[in-house]
């Protein structure tokens, strides 16, 4: 990939299922590939509320909670849903301790005050709850997605800065502008 198209970096963007395919909503194109997922199961994908990532037709960005989504049916270019949210309308999501044990590695993204998408990835392993608070208290961000944990991996067109051992099922891509390093 690196070799063939240009980017500024990619990172994994949700949850997907032994074969790579993902676990919810996947839009590529404008054509729905895998449609929402709006099932009750174990896991951070299932811990409600989760979310959808995605970029309209007009080319913004915007992070949503499910149902709202859902209820909004946004005409979209790109989409992807993961889950849990970090941020729902400026609050840290109601199952995360401050400092929970639960620690990995985590990525995700956020909408700031401005209306940009902000992809953040930990370069050593977090709580939920910190790397919510990353989104929320440092970046501005009042609506903030979890992605992966883990196996999270980021790769700047040359190189893995984060990651890269796994193995990843839906991935974004941003080309242009952007500066992976901070």
């Amino acid at each position: 990939l690196a070799a063939a198209v240009q980017f500024s970096f990619a990172m994994n963007a949700g949850m997907y299922h032994e074969d790579f395919s993902p676990v919810g909503l996947y839009v590529e194109n404008g054509q729905e590939i895998v449609p929402l997922n709006t099932e009750d199961a174990a896991g951070n994908f299932f811990m409600k509320p989760n979310g959808v990532f995605f970029v309209g037709k007009d080319g913004t960005p915007g992070v949503l909670e499910t149902s709202v989504y859902a209820a909004a049916n946004p005409q979209v270019e790109s989409a992807t849903q993961s889950g849990p949210m970090l941020v729902i309308d400026g609050e840290i999501h109601p199952r995360f301790e401050p400092d929970g044990q639960s620690r990995h590695v985590r990525n995700g993204v956020g909408i700031d005050g401005e209306g940009r998408a902000i992809f953040a990835i930990s370069r050593a392993q977090v709580s939920l709850g910190k790397f919510a608070r990353l989104f929320r208290d440092k970046l501005g961000c009042a609506n903030a997605l979890f992605f992966d944990g883990a196996i999270s991996a980021m790769h700047d067109g040359s190189r893995y800065l984060v990651g890269g051992e796994f193995p990843a099922g839906p991935i974004v891509v941003v080309a242009g502008r952007g500066n992976p390093s901070r």
